[in-house]
């Protein structure tokens, strides 16, 4: 582990190579799991602010999800959550014409209905961020649905660190993560 500002990072964060390969997992981490995405608290605001600009992209089962627990839930940790579809699928889930998971809130971000991608949860996976009263733990998630994007990503030679990219840049901002390329560089020697 190490420290960039007001974060602790998990060396696998740039040891381990990933590249999501949604042709071999078809989407699986929005559809298995017994939890919604974790959302930050702004976030709830925004999932309630472009519900209405997101709720055509939507299959009926998540609208009504939606409309019954709300646009976001609480766990029992009391973290903020996307709501679930009968415990199992993401609310947002959408299916495409090859049965492929994808967000209906980045349908509508591609589409140009919305300006926000999705929840910087999603977007950062498969990086965890843990956030404590001093700092943020950032670290990598191994969930055995991505097995296929780390053979992918050590195939190709991309490190997790460089596959979320503009997800990182998106939380801890553009000269954090040119830090941590210097970070990654002199680990790489």
């Amino acid at each position: 582990m190490f420290q960039l500002g007001k974060t602790i990072v998990s060396e696998d964060v740039i040891k381990k190579d990933f590249l999501c390969n949604l042709s071999a997992c078809k989407g699986a981490c929005c559809i298995d799991g017994d939890a919604g995405a974790p959302l930050e608290t702004d976030e709830t605001k925004i999932l309630q602010d472009i519900y209405p600009k997101v709720k055509p992209f939507l299959r009926q089962e998540g609208i009504d999800a939606i409309e019954a627990q709300g646009t976001y839930t609480t766990s029992e940790d009391g973290e903020f959550e996307t709501p679930l579809i009968n415990g199992a699928d993401c609310a947002y889930v959408i299916f495409d014409e090859k049965n492929v998971a994808l967000c209906a809130i980045e349908e509508a971000y591609n589409q140009g209905e919305v300006t926000w991608k999705k929840p910087v949860s999603c977007h950062l996976y498969p990086i965890r961020v843990s956030d404590y009263s001093e700092f943020s733990a950032v670290n990598y998630h191994k969930w055995q649905i991505c097995d296929d994007a780390c053979e992918l990503g050590e195939e190709l030679g991309v490190p997790v660190y460089k596959f979320v990219k503009e997800a990182l840049i998106r939380k801890f901002g553009e000269d954090w993560y040119m830090e941590l390329e210097k970070v990654a560089k002199n680990l790489q020697k």
